[in-house]
């Protein structure tokens, strides 16, 4: 693939940035419970951060067996009369997380969460320093993570299925193939509570983001006595991240696009995309079939459709959108794309395979892709085509266990936050996993775009009703809906 192609869809559709590190061993700094807290490596080094590591199973069906190292960080209360106990969280991805406390802070957690909890980081099972995988990736085999390439036609379904044949094979026989199978979003969920008992909580609160969402789902199905307050934001659909969650994205580019629309047509003037939204809805499809013919500074159809959904993820990406498309239409140097890849690519791409892949089972048939890549063609012409594309989930080896049905048994703890225009994890996925949790949750849904709430948004209803249930477990007695601030 071409190099802005890698660029574009590692460094800004994954949206991960620079792999934590925890030095091995570190035997100075405070101990709390079972952990020895040090400093951490350069590349999560943040002020007030701590690092250390603890073991876990490799398999735990033989708990007694090979052990494996998963990474945590704290950032810790300063304000011991109000500390309650942990916040663990996680980023999504699935990525490393040891620098997501630190990350939380900045984003503007509000000070009262901050001095409640201890906010834990961790980087999941196989990633980072967590005892990694690696399936030694080419640059053009890592280029393509989250969401697989546009498919024009039945051609390009095969194209893709062959390399995702390949990528499933350097899988299964990288010098980590050992490890492989015993990736999934169940094990690192076992991981949290080995965490919660080394640290030496009864219970664990728990902030997760997009794939974190399905992975506190997890965990407060798993154990759902030993979870506090549960908060969700992002919410992935109750199957995860599995093969009818990729097709969801084109929902997802769907329910997003009209806000970009309104953007550009109101910009008009700056950017000359068209002056209503139904004319820059038409410029999206002129500019798609125009680089679908012939790549246009080394930007292809697959590409310009990956751009435009990875920089949607944030209202702050418009205008970066809006340059691109105004650069391919008249032919001028693109601008910036900003980021840089993650340090690791190669670890971080594998280990997101192997945990998706572990976690369900794909369809195997490369004539079922190819329908339906031609139906949801048909049903979302703007992204179906890419969604509904061939994974290596295809042709990995089946789960080493059933999946994790997410259900409504056990306590009424978890709030989830959703956008109603999230373009990776759409409201309609959302609400499915809210009618699986029955009474156990209650959602707040706002009437905003982009993917990430609180305390990303800086909506004040949202803010509030999460910051009370952290806080002092304030847990609505419905659902919420929260009014579009202007900004």
């Amino acid at each position: 693939m071409r190099k802005v192609s890698a660029v574009a869809l590692t460094a800004v559709v994954l949206g991960a940035g620079a792999l934590a590190g925890v030095p091995a061993g570190a035997s100075v700094g405070s101990s709390v419970g079972g952990v020895r807290w040090g400093p951490c490596a350069a590349d999560a080094a943040s002020p007030g951060l701590e690092c250390s590591t603890i073991k876990v199973p490799l398999d735990y069906r033989s708990p007694e067996g090979a052990q494996i190292d998963v990474a945590i960080s704290r950032l810790a209360s300063k304000v011991p009369g109000k500390r309650r106990g942990v916040l663990l969280t996680n980023p999504g991805g699935p990525a490393p997380g040891l620098k997501f406390p630190a990350e939380l802070a900045e984003a503007k957690l509000p000070q009262s969460v901050l001095d409640s909890y201890d906010v834990i980081g961790f980087d999941p099972r196989g990633m980072g320093h967590s005892t990694p995988v690696t399936c030694d990736l080419t640059p053009e085999q890592q280029a393509v993570g989250n969401v697989p390439p546009y498919a024009r036609d039945a051609a390009d379904v095969a194209k893709r299925a062959e390399q995702s044949k390949a990528i499933a094979r350097l899988c299964a026989a990288s010098k980590s193939a050992w490890l492989l199978p015993h990736i999934s979003t169940a094990n690192t969920a076992r991981d949290m509570d080995r965490i919660r008992a080394a640290l030496g909580e009864e219970k664990i609160s728990f902030a997760g983001y997009s794939w974190g969402t399905y992975l506190g789902a997890v965990f407060t199905t798993l154990f759902p006595q030993r979870g506090d307050r549960i908060m969700l934001d992002s919410n992935m659909h109750p199957g995860g991240w599995d093969y009818p969650s990729d097709r969801l994205f084109a929902q997802g580019f769907d329910d997003r696009f009209p806000d970009f629309a309104k953007f550009a047509a109101t910009n008009d003037g700056t950017y000359h995309l068209g002056a209503t939204p139904e004319q820059v809805t038409a410029k999206y499809f002129t500019l798609a079939a125009r680089v679908d013919r012939k790549p246009v500074q080394d930007i292809d159809g697959a590409t310009f459709r990956m751009l435009t959904f990875g920089f949607l993820y944030s209202d702050k990406g418009m205008p970066l959108v809006a340059k691109v498309w105004q650069s391919i239409d008249t032919d001028q140097p693109l601008p910036p794309l900003g980021g840089e890849p993650p340090s690791n690519v190669d670890n971080l791409i594998s280990g997101r395979y192997a945990m998706i892949c572990n976690d369900s089972r794909w369809p195997r048939s490369v004539a079922g892709y190819q329908a339906a890549v031609a139906l949801d063609r048909l049903r979302h012409p703007m992204f179906g085509a890419a969604g509904a594309n061939v994974q290596p989930c295809a042709f990995w080896a089946p789960p080493s266990e059933p999946q994790v049905r997410i259900g409504d048994r056990g306590p009424s703890n978890i709030l989830m936050l959703q956008n109603q225009r999230d373009p990776a994890t759409p409201l309609v996925g959302a609400t499915r996993t809210r009618q699986a949790f029955g009474d156990r949750a209650r959602m707040v849904t706002v009437d905003a775009g982009g993917h990430g709430v609180y305390p990303y948004l800086g909506n004040q209803c949202v803010d509030t009703a999460a910051t009370a249930f952290l806080t002092a477990g304030r847990f609505p007695d419905r659902d919420l809906a929260c009014a579009a601030e202007r900004r």
